[in-house]
């Protein structure tokens, strides 16, 4: 089976939340902080737009008992990037770019355990290509947001900027107050 991946994602397994995390499956779920959680009983993935905000979420997962990195490899959780895959060393989980329902035009990035031999793939509740950040990304390298994008308002959890490139907006998802 494999999780959709989209923007910066927060990959775990599953079995060291039922095993390691305080309080289990349900606590877990009590952490999530927006709508992109997917979880096909090996792996479960959470979304995030920016950095700081995956950040948070690990520290929190920590603080339950799930390890990040010890020295140098992914234990409990990986953090994966739409367009670059694995930004740690990972021996558990493997990460591709597939073709939604076989269409080429459908590209999108997928993580799943290492030696699963399921091909289900697994999106967040109401997810749909048309509408997602796998049609859509763009991606913005550290220290490049104020060269090309302008800070223009914060709309609840949604800070709103001015692409100085194409004079349209873009909005980027936030989880938590900054």
């Amino acid at each position: 089976m494999a999780v959709l991946i989209e923007a910066i994602s927060v990959v775990v397994r599953v079995a060291s939340i039922h095993d390691e995390f305080a309080g289990g499956w349900s606590a877990f779920e009590e952490l999530i902080p927006n709508a992109t959680l997917c979880c096909d009983n090996e792996i479960a993935r959470v979304g995030f737009m920016m950095p700081e905000d995956a950040e948070s979420f690990i520290h929190k997962l920590e603080s339950k008992g799930l390890r990040f990195i010890v020295d140098g490899e992914s234990v409990d959780i990986v953090v994966m990037e739409q367009n670059r895959g694995p930004m740690s060393k990972c021996t558990w989980a493997e990460f591709g770019h597939i073709d939604l329902d076989g269409n080429p035009d459908h590209r999108i990035a997928a993580c799943r355990l290492i030696d699963s031999g399921e091909s289900q793939l697994f999106t967040p509740e109401r997810w749909e290509y048309e509408k997602s950040l796998s049609r859509t990304y763009g991606f913005v390298p550290d220290g490049q947001t104020d060269k090309s994008l302008k800070f223009l308002r914060r709309d609840g959890s949604v800070d709103v900027y001015l692409n100085a490139m194409t004079g349209k907006e873009v909005y980027i998802g936030r989880t938590r107050d900054v």
